[in-house]
């Protein structure tokens, strides 16, 4: 099965690479802000970018779509079996972006579809006994709403009507903004769905750090990805003068966070595949001559396991009592994100690892395997099809950043391993 694409599509395989990596850049231009990259959904330059990846989904073969949640399909049908197996990542982004975080594996996917046709029509007969979908989905980052996963969580049938009232920083709702887009918020279910529709998910990515790097290896297979959880933590003290408040006086929130920021980095160190950041912080009421009377500030919890990510939350309220207890201060949490930990499919990590041995002098069973630390749209569709995931190396490991990187010839490794991985799991399926 490897065979075929290894013998008879470099060619093919190396223009696709160099198409991905054009068509990243020309999507880099299309932005909110003249300075960065900025992409949100359902903005102008949503319905921008669908219809270019419209456009590009058709040149490749397939018959196009968006979806009542506003995310852009495109499918071939094989004409054997009406079950697809979809290959998808997102378009959006966050502020200040890179330009390959969730865009490659959209563009990988087309070119996937694109080589597949182009095999068949060069006289290779072995058709695919499913349908392939590419899906692109939105606001995968949350950047707009601060929800993360609408788009695929709608697409996997997980909608909560609680997000309509949610609103971006202009106050305006996700109901309005689906209005304004021209989508129906009353047809949202239909964006959802069925799992007999579907055989499994893949997504390609570049890893979101350095282990890859690290390692020398352009592939990696993805095991799981990680659980999260999102709080939003108050400090409260009291606010006085600062020249007119002796030390023995005060009750400084602003210190008091500090010093939880710090026990979190000391107790998530210490754990095995457990990263907790604090990634806002803001005192108030602000002035240069006051006494912070209280702090807001942000905790994002990751880890491998639910359960080790659990415990760990535990450790760190422990600390803040005592760390609050000392100073004479109090504080609160909100929690405002939990998404359980995803595993990865065995067959699908099967046929991912099988796909990357036939680019490489790897056998099946040496493959890197690395869990996600990050998020991705797959996390919403667990509950709906099996999921898979390749990790393209990303050098230095640096993303959500204007430096975010892949080489084009890791991208042509990326591609021919997705396309072996399709190709495998056809061969698992007529088995």
């Amino acid at each position: 099965m490897a065979s075929a694409l290894l013998t008879t599509a470099p060619d093919r395989i190396g223009a696709a690479a160099r198409r991905v990596m054009a068509r990243c850049d020309e999507l880099a231009r299309i932005s909110a802000a003249p300075d960065r990259i900025e992409r949100v959904y359902l903005s102008p330059e949503h319905a921008r970018v669908n219809r270019l990846a419209a456009e590009w989904m058709r040149e490749a073969g397939m018959a196009t779509r968006q979806d009542a949640a506003g995310n852009q399909i495109g499918r071939l049908d094989t004409g054997r079996d009406d079950t697809a197996l979809m290959i998808g990542s997102h378009l959006d982004t966050v502020s200040d972006a890179g330009r390959f975080d969730g865009i490659i594996g959209v563009l990988m996917g087309i070119e996937v579809v694109r080589l597949l046709r182009e095999l068949d029509a060069a006289g290779w007969r072995s058709p695919l006994p499913f349908a392939i979908e590419v899906a692109a989905f939105w606001d995968e980052e949350g950047t707009r709403f601060g929800k993360a996963l609408l788009g695929s969580s709608a697409v996997g049938g997980v909608w909560d009507d609680a997000w309509w009232g949610l609103t971006d920083a202009e106050g305006t709702t996700v109901r309005q903004a689906f209005v304004e887009f021209g989508l129906d918020p009353g047809r949202i279910a239909e964006a959802a769905r069925r799992p007999d529709e579907l055989i499994g998910y893949l997504e390609a990515h570049i890893e979101q750090g350095p282990e890859l790097h690290r390692r020398g290896e352009s592939l990696a297979v993805v095991s799981s990805i990680a659980s999260a959880r999102r709080f939003l933590l108050t400090v409260e003290g009291e606010a006085r003068h600062a020249g007119g408040t002796p030390y023995d006086m005060r009750r400084d929130a602003l210190l008091g966070a500090s010093e939880a920021a710090l026990a979190v980095e000391r107790v998530c160190r210490a754990e095995h595949h457990i990263i907790g950041t604090v990634g806002q912080f803001e005192a108030f009421p602000g002035g240069v001559n006051i006494v912070p009377g209280e702090v807001q500030f942000s905790l994002d919890l990751r880890g491998e396991f639910d359960g080790e990510r659990d415990r760990v939350w535990g450790a760190l309220t422990a600390e803040l009592d005592v760390i609050m207890g000392r100073r004479g201060l109090r504080w609160q949490h909100r929690e405002i994100h939990n998404a359980p930990a995803v595993a990865c499919a065995p067959l699908l990590q099967d046929v991912v690892r099988a796909g990357i041995g036939a680019t490489t002098t790897h056998t099946r069973d040496e493959a890197p395997v690395i869990f996600s630390r990050a998020g991705h749209d797959g996390m919403a569709l667990g509950g709906l099809t099996d999921i898979g995931m390749l990790f393209l190396r990303n050098p230095d490991g640096i993303s959500h950043h204007p430096d975010e990187a892949v080489s084009a010839d890791d991208v042509a490794r990326g591609i021919r391993a997705l396309a072996e991985s399709v190709l495998h799991l056809a061969a698992d399926r007529r088995a």
